[in-house]
Order: C-alpha cells, then sequence, then structure tokens
C-alpha cells in the first residue's frame, strides 16, 4: 500500500494518471528540467510514462515517488521520492521537483525533511544520497540546511539536452540504523 504523509502545509501521496495535467506542466518547463537530467516534456504522452514509470518503480521496489499537494488545494505542485532504492543496502537516493509558481515557499525543504524522517524510520535505511547539478546552489543550500554532507563530484555524470554536467554528491545517515559517525 502506498504511504500516504503529511506535513504542517503538504499532503505527500500517491501519483495517479488522473495528475497528468499536474505532472506534463511541471516537467513542460524548463525552469525545472534545467538540472533534472531529463529533457523538458514537449507532449502529454510524456506525461503519462513518467506516472507509469512512478508506479512500476514502486511496485517493483526500486523507487517511490510522492506527488506534492498543499493541504486543502487539489492540484500536484511537485514530486518527490527517492530513486535507486535498494532494501538489500538500505539506501536511496532522493529527488524532488516544484512547480517555478510554487518556489521560494519552503515546500521542497518541508516535503524533504517529511521524506527523510520516513526513509530513516519506516523504510529503514541507513543512508539517503542526493546527486545535485554543481550549478544547482539552491538545490545544494536546501539539502545541506537539511543535514546532508559533501561527499564529492562526479565529472560528467549527469546529461542535459545532450551536454555532460558535473554532479555534487551528498548524504544523510541514520546513525541509529547502523550509518558511519
Amino acid at each position: 500500500m502506498f504511504p500516504k504523509l503529511e506535513t504542517e502545509r503538504l499532503v505527500l501521496r500517491e501519483i495517479l494518471p488522473a495528475d497528468v495535467e499536474a505532472i506534463y506542466s511541471i516537467f513542460s518547463s524548463d525552469e525545472v528540467t534545467k538540472y533534472y537530467g531529463l529533457d523538458t516534456f514537449k507532449t502529454m504522452e510524456q506525461a503519462e510514462m513518467l506516472i507509469q514509470a512512478f508506479t512500476s518503480n514502486f511496485q517493483s521496489e526500486k523507487g517511490i515517488r510522492w506527488g506534492i499537494e498543499r493541504k486543502g488545494v487539489q492540484g500536484l505542485i511537485g514530486t518527490i521520492g527517492f530513486n535507486s532504492w535498494s532494501k538489500a543496502h538500505r539506501r536511496a537516493e532522493v529527488g524532488y521537483e516544484i512547480h517555478p509558481e510554487f518556489w521560494r515557499n519552503g515546500y521542497a525543504s518541508e516535503a524533504v525533511a517529511k521524506i527523510v524522517e520516513h526513509g530513516f524510520q519506516e523504510m529503514e535505511l541507513t543512508r539517503i544520497g542526493a546527486i545535485v547539478f554543481v550549478e544547482n546552489d539552491g538545490s545544494s543550500q536546501l539539502l545541506m540546511k537539511q543535514g546532508f554532507e559533501k561527499e564529492g563530484i562526479l565529472r560528467e555524470y549527469m546529461y542535459q539536452n545532450n551536454e555532460a554536467f558535473d554532479v555534487i554528491m551528498l548524504a544523510k545517515f541514520n546513525r541509529q540504523n547502523g550509518g558511519d559517525e
């Protein structure tokens, strides 16, 4: 069963086929995909395929992706979740995006804090990593404020619009689940 999470201002819920227009609106924005490693969507079919991929990853326990909604307001403003989830190795990588219309309201930070808590407490993760384009200062700063630490740079690790980019590897550890000190 897909876990529904709540924060003070947000509901994190399963992304459904009915969310296709919201997903398209988010991922058809060049501002959103600039540091995503995914080409900007041009068709609604791409949004449908992404929703199917999120569902498939959850069913096969390879990832989990929540839709981000403001409490009392229907419609997704972004998504957040864990990619590269390895139950055996108790690790995953966090990824998220917010529609530019809702930037600078603290929504991403609030959602990250909630899923990190869920990842450590409910999913029994020891390590939550993050891969952030070197140029994406906003995301790096958000994660470091949440207790993530920079581990290093991966050279030419992600492609965006056929161009290779360096990324920063960050991580946060759950000391109660066996993470290093």
